[in-house]
């Protein structure tokens, strides 16, 4: 087991820089939240970088039921698969889900969309939570575990008043159980099953 508990410590780092970001001049918090922002005036100027900055700040302080799930997450992803394959699904969900969006919306003309703050940790979060149902038994309850997920994740997508990021969220989520089922080829006996 790893020594060092990275899940709790990234989702520390992050509350601290937000409160630390709470304290600057609102001219640059702003500008700051800008240049880490995937938004798709960033990456459609080639600002590729954000898409490990944006992961990295928040606009405010997460609530703390919200950080305490994070850090929950992450911590049974690190029991259950190591610290660094949490770390690759977390970064690579929060990639994919960036970049399908941004696929999306790369041809809009509204201004507010295109230059729309984009920073957090809920696409990673998301990627992460989906990954660990392969560490549900296999079966019914697997099966219902993702169902259940994808119906909560895809029902801010089909109301009035929706987001970019809720779809963002349902893509992140549906990236994370793609790639469940490489954690029960690749982690075979280590794999640490709830059960």
């Amino acid at each position: 087991m790893n020594p060092i508990p990275w899940g709790a410590v990234y989702a520390g780092g992050v509350q601290l820089g937000a409160y630390a970001l709470q304290r600057t001049g609102a001219p640059e918090r702003e500008r700051l939240l800008r240049d880490c922002s995937t938004n798709v005036d960033n990456l459609a100027a080639g600002r590729w970088e954000t898409l490990l900055s944006s992961a990295l700040v928040v606009e405010e302080p997460m609530p703390l039921p919200y950080a305490l799930l994070l850090v929950a997450v992450l911590g049974y992803a690190e029991y259950a698969y190591g610290a660094w394959w949490a770390a690759a699904v977390f970064l690579f969900g929060h990639a994919a889900a960036t970049l399908l969006v941004y696929g999306a919306l790369r041809t809009t003309t509204d201004q507010p969309t295109r230059r729309a703050l984009d920073v957090g940790t809920s696409y990673g979060f998301n990627a992460v939570l989906g990954s660990l149902t392969s560490a549900l038994p296999r079966g019914a309850v697997r099966t219902a575990a993702r169902v259940g997920l994808l119906a909560l994740a895809a029902a801010p997508v089909v109301r009035r008043g929706r987001t970019f990021t809720d779809a963002g969220h349902l893509a992140a989520l549906g990236v994370g159980i793609g790639v469940s089922p490489a954690f029960d080829c690749l982690s075979g006996a280590k794999h640490q099953k709830i059960t």
